[in-house]
């Protein structure tokens, strides 16, 4: 897993791993990235890559603008230890897809991967795990959209206890905060680098700031309610086991996203490197400064009554800290600064993903949806359809008074999903004698032990989620997360099975195999048949 820089040739090989030695280095260089020609520059550096992961998890902004959902379930001793297993869960996770994008950096990433490792109907894999990944990454968007949509209305609530929120009220806020980000992709793409990096050091100076300020203001919790506080029984789960797992979606998906920054690879200098890199980096990060944001939320978190009857906990947090509703707001919008940051890059990222999805065939009218903006270098359509389709799931609060759990859900379901057949298949060909030559990013002997745990943790994830945060279960008060997941699936089958297994290509273009100097001095090709 070391990255060090090392002695390599580079040789063209197929899909299969096949060597080619008919191409030319222009065309050698086109396929780097797995796509049949380079459309995107290439300005991203090392510090931007590494801080576009660090922000787009925005990790305890996250937490403390979703931490309601554990005050029901699971309590305090949910949100701290849960907050250690998502680290270590998404550390290992973010460790296996980065051993894949240094083999083979490419857009696709996980649906690429799940073909390129099959050792069965690739074409099959490679459009599942397609519309399962391009649906992922479109309702995270929608997730994080409803997370801002919640702050502003408890901020709302806060300075106006008059205030009677409406349901439409959520998706017109929601509307409002597509257009920022969009219109962000269309005009900063230049200045991303410095974004980025003015983006990392708030994340960490807000981070300091709040913590800070609650340890200095706030009234001190016990450490037996941080750490032995289990709540049960609350939302009718009784069940101490059930009630605990249920409150691991407030620590799980904060860090899920960190496979956002593979689908900017094509605008990435040095990817075999810089994109394992900044994944790991990120989620290692983020995990620690989630965790130390609980355990300190915990400690000054005050009026415990007062603090779980609000639409917004942590505002409440806030105030009974600083005693200023000025204060309060302001230290809430620190998040809401980030969250926007994190929102521009996933919106940055879901759009490359369908364009390449799109150039792949597997979307239907893949010609409109391939179209990069030569000027802009911005794919213009992709990146417009991302947009309308978060409008029609923000339509989700105006029939469903737990929207907001389903946001979040949804999402987090969706690339577990997308996470596990790649990391599957990739163990089974280890398994088999027959993994792809490594890139410069290995896990070496501890690869199979930690894809294990990774896939473990995954299935144990994907139980839980899932389940209606309360009981009893009524039409209205349904998680629907689940069943939508499914229907994507059943739409993804039933695409296959009439046109997309003629329509689809499989991304087999050639690819760049980085050769390892090995014994001495010689250096030999690996199949990857």
């Amino acid at each position: 897993m070391a990255d060090k820089d090392l002695g390599i040739d580079t040789i063209v090989t197929d899909y299969h791993g096949r060597e080619n030695g008919n191409q030319n280095k222009s065309e050698r260089d086109d396929f780097r990235s797995g796509s049949s020609s380079n459309v995107f520059e290439r300005y991203i550096n090392l510090v931007a890559i590494v801080n576009f992961g660090f922000t787009l998890q925005a990790g305890w902004e996250t937490v403390g603008l979703t931490f309601q959902f554990a005050l029901f379930n699971g309590g305090p001793a949910s949100l701290v230890y849960g907050c250690i297993l998502a680290g270590i869960g998404s550390t290992a996770i973010a460790t296996s897809l980065g051993e894949m994008a240094s083999m083979d950096p490419t857009v696709g990433a996980q649906y690429r991967w799940s073909a390129r490792f099959a050792q069965k109907w690739p074409e099959f894999w490679g459009l599942m795990q397609g519309w399962i990944t391009v649906f992922a990454w479109i309702v995270n968007v929608g997730g994080s959209l409803s997370v801002l949509s919640n702050m502003v209305q408890g901020l709302v609530i806060f300075h106006n206890e008059t205030y009677e929120p409406k349901r439409w009220h959520a998706t017109m806020f929601m509307w409002a905060f597509i257009v920022a980000p969009v219109l962000c992709n269309l005009f900063l793409r230049r200045v991303l680098n410095t974004l980025e990096t003015i983006g990392g050091i708030c994340h960490v100076l807000f981070f300091i700031v709040v913590i800070a300020t609650l340890s200095t203001l706030a009234d001190r919790s016990t450490p037996e309610f941080v750490f032995q506080t289990l709540t049960t029984d609350v939302s009718g789960w009784s069940n101490p086991g059930v009630a605990w797992s249920l409150g691991l979606l407030t620590t799980v998906f904060p860090i899920t996203s960190f496979d956002g920054v593979l689908h900017m690879i094509d605008e990435t200098k040095e990817p075999r490197k810089r994109v394992p890199k900044s994944m790991f980096l990120s989620v290692t990060l983020n995990a620690i400064m989630q965790l130390g944001f609980c355990i300190c939320l915990l400690f000054c978190i005050g009026d415990f009554e007062k603090v779980s009857a609000s639409q917004l906990p942590l505002v409440e947090v806030y105030y009974g800290a600083t005693k200023s509703k000025a204060g309060a707001t302001i230290m809430v919008l620190m998040h809401g600064i980030i969250f926007l940051v994190s929102l521009f890059n996933i919106f940055a990222s879901v759009s490359r993903l369908v364009w390449a999805f799109a150039r792949d065939k597997g979307l239907p009218f893949h010609n409109f949806f391939t179209y990069v903006h030569p000027t802009l270098q911005i794919p213009l359509p992709a990146l417009f359809l991302v947009g309308f389709i978060c409008g029609l799931l923000s339509l989700i609060n105006i029939g469903s008074t737990v929207a907001f759990t389903a946001l979040v859900s949804l999402p987090t379901i969706a690339l577990y999903i997308s996470y596990f057949i790649p990391i599957f298949l990739l163990m089974l060909r280890k398994l088999a004698g027959k993994h792809p030559q490594y890139g410069p990013w290995r896990l070496g002997k501890w690869g199979l032990p930690i894809n294990l745990f990774s896939l473990c943790y995954i299935v144990f994830v994907l139980i839980w989620i899932p389940f209606p945060p309360s009981r009893p279960v009524t039409a209205a008060s349904m998680n629907y997360a689940g069943p939508l997941v499914l229907a994507v699936i059943a739409f993804a089958l039933l695409d296959w099975f009439t046109t997309g297994k003629k329509r689809f290509t499989v991304p087999t273009g050639a690819i760049v195999i980085e050769m390892e100097d090995e014994v001495g001095g010689k250096r030999s090709p690996s199949s990857d048949a």
